[in-house]
């Protein structure tokens, strides 16, 4: 006769804690705002999986997603701060972080994931100063078109230095660095690898080669996709995925480069920042880190555990210490000279891409020539036109100089899309100038070159 109301109020409990259990996640749910609007520089293909998984773990909760070029998503916070509408932002680039931070334009997060390391390769997962978090990692490099390389007997490139042969002149895409932040620490990464004026020197000799400076960082992976060239400096995350899903190409990390995070922080002043701490956790938690494995993602998770679960061929950070361990990246040395870089690649590259190549080719043409014979004064000449390609207007002091050209760290700066985009009146001078110096530095090198050429028998 006991046993009946034990079995009852066993029921009565179980039925109780049940109850308790489906109120409490049906309140953890609930707890976050309605929206959660994120700034982002990702493609939908990465934003995408997210954003629904996010929303399908809470419901009540709609992800808006901004999609902007790095460089635009920081203006657009810079401008929007006195009535902000925005809580994240979620892009590649450290410096871009480093610039809102130095504004005083995020808000300091620490987040409660447990499994993550303090470093990936040599660089700090998050800031040192609690204003942004890694959730994944990014490294530079070369990826290439298999069937394309093969048909046309092109060998496959491991190195930087590799760009720089005869044999790709006209194989090789890239992107603008004043039009993709990851393109600019792609840039920036040789620069502090190899030094201001080596680094230059390759940037140069690459660019010589290349046969177009792509609108847009995508427009690097889509051109080595279709065949439209063979070969496209990128961020890893777009081999990987493009190889990832069925396309006939391959990457490679060159000695000299760098591994730093793929980075989220939360805005200033953000409307929503349940939501916003929400994601973060989500980002970095088993589910989310899994999430970045996806064939059409494919980016470094920064959860060593993480890894048990991705592909065999698929590159571990944490096991390879060799990638990205030949520069020790400085952000801030990047943030300083940010502007003045992207515009000077603009000036020297992409603007004089025709006039850089038809130099570089003149230069190659008199050095394949002169190979197995003796004509010093022919060697000169393609020493000097070599020297002349190499040249920048502006040195390495210069470039982080606060006074020369100040008008580069000022809010009247204005980024150019294209060469003919009206700017301020001290920019225009001081990039005419250095236009100037590069377009004689070519022509002359040019000329060298091909007086080297004829002389040699």
């Amino acid at each position: 006769m006991m046993r009946k109301p034990k079995f009852g109020l066993n029921l009565l409990v179980a039925g109780a804690t049940i109850l308790i259990l489906i109120m409490a996640l049906s309140y953890q749910a609930n707890a976050l705002e309605d929206k959660l609007v994120i700034v982002t520089s990702y493609p939908k293909d990465l934003t995408g999986p997210f954003k629904k998984a996010f929303e399908a773990k809470y419901p009540g909760t709609v992800v808006e997603v901004l999609q902007k070029k790095t460089s635009a998503g920081v203006k657009y916070i810079q401008e929007t701060a006195q009535g902000n509408t925005s809580d994240l932002m979620w892009a590649s680039a450290p410096d871009a972080f480093e610039v809102l931070k130095a504004d005083g334009l995020l808000t300091r997060y620490t987040p409660k994931a447990k499994g993550i390391p303090k470093n990936i390769g040599s660089y700090p997962i998050n800031d040192p100063d609690g204003y942004y978090i890694g959730f994944a990692g990014s490294g530079y490099g070369i990826m290439w078109n298999t069937r394309y390389l093969k048909a046309k007997k092109i060998p496959v490139p491991k190195e930087w230095d590799d760009l720089k042969k005869p044999v790709y002149h006209n194989h090789v895409g890239m992107s603008a660095p004043s039009r993709s932040g990851t393109t600019h620490l792609t840039v920036e990464t040789v620069l502090q690898g190899e030094g201001w004026d080596k680094g230059w020197a390759s940037w140069k000799e690459m660019a010589g080669n290349f046969k177009m400076v792509t609108e847009r960082s995508f427009g690097v992976p889509e051109g080595v996709n279709s065949g439209d060239f063979g070969v496209g400096v990128v961020i890893d995350f777009f081999g990987f995925s493009s190889k990832a899903t069925g396309f006939p190409v391959d990457f490679v990390y060159p000695t000299v480069t760098t591994l730093v995070p793929a980075n989220i922080a939360i805005v200033k002043d953000a409307p929503h920042p349940q939501a916003a701490a929400a994601f973060i956790e989500f980002l970095l938690s088993i589910e989310g880190q899994e999430l970045l494995l996806d064939p059409a993602i494919r980016r470094l998770p920064v959860n060593p555990a993480t890894y048990a679960k991705a592909p065999g061929d698929f590159p571990n950070p944490f096991k390879d210490k060799s990638i990205g361990a030949e520069v020790k990246f400085d952000v801030v040395l990047s943030k300083t000279r940010y502007n003045i870089v992207n515009s000077l690649f603009d000036v020297v590259i992409t603007y004089r891409r025709e006039d850089l190549a038809k130099a570089v080719k003149a230069i190659q043409q008199a050095q394949t020539a002169l190979s197995g014979k003796s004509n010093p004064d022919a060697e000169a000449l393609i020493k000097e036109a070599r020297a002349l390609v190499a040249a920048m207007p502006v040195s390495e002091s210069e470039a982080v100089d606060a006074k020369y050209p100040g008008v580069f760290t000022s809010d009247v700066f204005k980024k150019r899309k294209k060469a003919g985009v009206k700017v301020p009146p001290r920019q225009a001078e001081v990039e005419e100038k250095w236009d100037a110096f590069t377009k004689k530095n070519y022509a002359d090198a040019a000329a060298k070159a091909a007086k080297a050429l004829g002389m040699i028998k």
